[in-house]
């Protein structure tokens, strides 16, 4: 008959102690954790995409959820604007949207108003309340807002299904002229964005 091996209470509240003290490590920004996973790539490589330049999902009007402000894309027309399409219950987009944080503030001294950044949502199961909500919890001062269905089938139709995939972290940006250009899936560093945008930047 094999014999049961227990753990000592001790042993357990030692294991259990060391689990509880590193889940609540600090971090900069509540539930985002302190550190993102290390890339060798000094920069993310755009890739220009075959479409019209300003496409008429640009025109569609979205609502900022943190000013119940109204605008468009076109509204933005002459800067570089930084997309990335997100959901509320996806962790690699808290992740990503912290490196914007941080792309803001390397780009604050360079390029103060050069740069506009969106985060899109993209799930249909979510709402502008709960998109404030999230924003406000985190501390991002950017433009939020809740993608319409419309603007969700563009992004679908003339770029690729994986931007409505937000744990894949898609990006794209759209330069001065209205050109749109995506950026590789996966995690992109504050400092691989500002080695990407900056030829865009200094138009």
């Amino acid at each position: 008959m094999h014999s049961k091996i227990l753990f000592p209470s001790s042993i357990f509240t030692v294991m259990l102690t060391s689990l509880l003290l590193s889940a609540c490590s600090s971090s900069a920004t509540p539930g985002i954790p302190a550190t993102v996973p290390a890339t060798s790539a000094q920069s993310a490589v755009p890739t220009v995409v075959p479409t019209p330049s300003r496409p008429d999902w640009f025109a569609i009007p979205l609502t900022d959820a943190r000013t119940g402000e109204t605008f468009t894309i076109n509204d933005f027309a002459g800067k570089v604007v930084l997309i990335q399409t997100i959901a509320q219950w996806c962790t690699n987009c808290a992740y990503q949207q912290d490196e914007v944080r941080t792309l803001s503030k390397l780009l604050l001294l360079d390029n103060p108003d050069g740069l506009v950044s969106i985060s899109l949502d993209v799930d249909a199961h979510e709402d502008q309340a709960s998109l404030k909500k999230y924003v406000d919890y985190f501390g991002f001062d950017w433009y939020f807002a809740i993608a319409p269905l419309e603007v969700d089938r563009a992004l679908g139709n003339l770029y690729s299904a994986e931007y409505l995939n937000p744990p894949l972290e898609p990006m794209l940006f759209i330069d001065r002229s209205g050109n749109v250009y995506g950026l590789p899936y996966g995690m992109k560093t504050a400092q691989q964005l500002k080695n990407t945008l900056a030829p865009y930047l200094s138009q």
